[in-house]
């Protein structure tokens, strides 16, 4: 993995009104999809610019800016040794509050100009700034954000400080713990500016010039810039709500998010000396856990590998072009889907479902959602009435599925169902046209046996709610044909998903996982666990939902439909639980009900349940639902349904929300030796953080 340095640039720029003013770009000499960071050598570049800007006395302003469309998307997390001692790690924190210090001790006016991207130490080096401006979306700073949280981090270099003085603690939770723990969400310039990190909002095509003017006028002093003072002080009902909140989220897993709270508390008393000293410490506490480990880990996963496409044909095996795309179903994902493509790929969709009514409702759903878009401020409204009312289309026929690139087909989970669709698709469709099925489970060798040309099926599997979960499964038959997987791979791309290939194997990659975890989970309560407390104690691990809300998220007939599938193939690893049987006949949604005592599990489920008597501590329930976990793992890995670790765990981050401070589960099984426990061995033998090549 090639190390790009970042480089800050000195220039000058001449004012007629104002004098000499500093111009310095942080730039790594790469395209913008190679980012601006903040590593030594970048830290050691800025020193000596400011160096250099001291020691003028001509200089009257300085302006700090990033290489077009980026600013600095903050320190290069993939270059910090996780085998450094803690004065090597609290180094790290002390060298950044130094150096971005060293700004705001300027005798002149400084600003950042936000030009684009910006993240963590990009951030944090803006708010050292005596000003910042900030370039309008679409099209400027369209990404802002202080990521640290999801990344097993805290925000280490002023950003729990300066923020919360600056905006008050109630945006700073929002900033640095909220958004982070909301599948870490990011802002643009435009709610950046109202939330008042920037003191103004400006068009990209004027973005220097003006940004550049007010600096003149601030230095001449034709202009102030007012700001609203903040109380930065917490109130304990502001830190309770906040630590609540927390562990709904990432319960006493996660160590990040709670720490940051602490430090925004802080920042309400502590002078700036004082909150950057708990910064630093803290930070190296973050640098020398397991979870910042597998916080690098998952980083590189869905930042740089899962971008390579792995399991992608030669780029020698072109793709078909999409210029049309047909679905078959108007329910709720065949929306979903048909929404995504026409926003992403922005050409003709049409669905086609059994009844008008469904075909109305499918387009009634697509229509609101743009709708929405548009109020947001996310596309025009003639944008979303084209997509809506021109774009995508429904009907009851096949007329108009003739001349599609490929169609995509997501009808009830019954192979002979899909297997009659494919079948009519043929007789319709031209030759080149690929049938992709949305399958969750079922063998699509099967649905294509009966094709004369069995070579363009593939599987296509989203995860629901398709516009939040990035992951789609790309399963391949062993007469998938080239041309069809890398069209696949080419469409996930378009479409701004994460594929991972999977073979063609029951349940797949990622429902087969929460499966086993699922398994362990229903043997504990088989054996006598109670219920509340398998749900209570598996939650706690740090998942994104407790198991009895994922169960009533997915819906329990689904759940028991993947079940038998996977029962069928291996009755032993995969026995049909007769609880969830006994939930399925009953109609139940969920397996708990309200009380005026909390959350319970329903008496009707319990008492359908067969159970024994055996007792567990929430230690042995983790360990066994662990335990299940890898051993299915160990197994997918050896049937080669993916071909690498790296790829379970791109899985289930990305279907399934796993967190970014386990690794996804991979590593956090080998931290824990249970993988060793389980298969005798780890699953990465050689360790799992990548290898940086200078």
């Amino acid at each position: 993995m090639a190390k790009y340095i970042t480089e800050c640039k000195l220039n000058y720029f001449q004012s007629k009104k104002a004098g000499k003013i500093a111009i310095v770009t942080m730039d790594n000499g790469q395209f913008y999809n190679v980012p601006n960071t903040w590593g030594t050598e970048a830290l050691e570049s800025l020193n000596k610019v400011i160096d250099i800007v001291e020691k003028d006395a001509d200089v009257k302003g300085w302006i700090l800016t990033g290489k077009p469309f980026i600013f600095n998307v903050g320190a290069d997390i993939m270059s910090v040794d996780t085998s450094v001692t803690r004065d090597k790690a609290l180094e790290i924190g002390h060298v950044g509050h130094a150096t971005f210090k060293r700004i705001m001790g300027l005798k002149i006016p400084t600003l950042a100009a936000i030009n684009g991207a910006v993240m963590g130490g990009g951030v944090e080096v803006g708010l050292y700034h005596n000003y910042r401006t900030i370039s309008k979306s679409p099209g400027g700073c369209d990404h802002y954000a202080l990521p640290e949280c999801f990344l097993g981090l805290v925000p280490g270099w002023g950003g729990t400080q300066l923020v919360t003085k600056l905006c008050g603690p109630e945006k700073a939770i929002e900033l640095i713990i909220t958004n982070p723990l909301n599948q870490n969400r990011m802002i643009n310039s435009k709610k950046a500016f109202e939330m008042g990190l920037a003191d103004k909002l400006i068009a990209p095509a004027e973005f220097m010039d003006e940004s550049l003017a007010l600096l003149e006028r601030i230095i001449t002093g034709e202009e102030k810039i007012e700001r609203k003072a903040v109380d930065p002080k917490m109130t304990d009902e502001l830190y309770n709500q906040t630590k609540f909140a927390i562990a709904g989220r990432v319960h006493s897993g996660a160590l990040g998010p709670y720490r940051a709270l602490d430090l925004i508390r802080g920042a309400g008393t502590w002078s700036l000396d004082e909150g950057f000293e708990q910064e630093s410490q803290t930070l190296a506490d973050m640098i020398m856990s397991e979870q910042f480990m597998c916080g690098v880990y998952s980083f590189d996963l869905t930042q740089r590998r899962a971008k390579k496409l792995p399991g992608r044909p030669p780029k020698e095996v072109k793709g078909n072009k999409i210029g049309k795309i047909g679905v078959i179903g108007a329910g709720l994902m065949a929306s979903q889907m048909a929404l995504l493509f026409a926003q992403r790929l922005q050409c003709p969709v049409v669905m086609k479902d059994i009844k008008q009514e469904f075909v109305d409702k499918g387009l009634a759903y697509v229509r609101e959602q743009l709708g929405k878009s548009a109020k947001k401020g996310k596309m025009s409204a003639a944008d979303a009435t084209w997509m809506g009312e021109e774009l995508i289309t429904g009907t009851v026929t096949y007329d108009g599925f003739a001349d599609c690139d490929f169609v995509i087909e997501a009808v009830f989970e019954e192979i002979g169902i899909k297997q009659k669709v494919f079948a009519e698709l043929e007789a319709i469709c031209k030759p080149e046209c690929l049938f992709l099925t949305n399958t969750s489970s079922l063998n699509i060798a099967e649905m294509g046996k009966f094709l004369k040309d069995p070579s363009r099926v593939i599987g296509f599997h989203f995860f629901n709610p398709i516009a939040v979960l990035p992951l789609v499964e790309i399963i391949k038959t062993d007469t998938t044909s080239e041309v069809a997987l890398a069209t696949a791979f080419d469409l996930a791309k378009k479409i701004k998903k994460t594929p991972v290939l999977v073979k063609n194997a029951p349940g797949f990659l990622v429902n087969r996982i929460l499966l086993a975890w699922m398994d362990g989970i229903f043997q504990c309560i088989n054996e006598g666990a109670g219920f509340m407390q398998v749900d209570n104690a598996v939650v706690e691990l740090g998942f994104p939902m407790s198991p009895f809300t994922l169960a009533a998220l997915v819906g329990p007939a689904i759940s028991l439909h993947v079940q038998e599938t996977l029962n069928a193939a291996w009755p032993e690893r995969f026995p049909v639980s007769e609880g969830l049987k006994n939930l399925v006949a009953k109609g139940k949604r969920g397996l708990v009900v309200f009380t005026e005592t909390g959350v319970d599990i329903d008496p009707e489920i319990a008492a359908g349940w067969p159970q024994g008597n055996k007792k567990f501590t929430d230690e042995e329930i983790r360990q066994r639902v662990l335990e299940r976990v890898a051993l299915e793992v160990d197994t997918i890995l050896k049937e080669g349904v993916v071909a690498d670790p790296r790829d379970v765990d791109t899985g289930v981050i990305m279907g399934a929300g796993w967190p970014f401070f386990m690794g996804g589960i991979t590593p956090y099984l080998d931290q824990k030796g249970i993988s060793v426990k389980v298969t005798g061995k780890k699953f990465h033998p050689n360790g799992f953080l990548p290898k940086q090549e200078n």
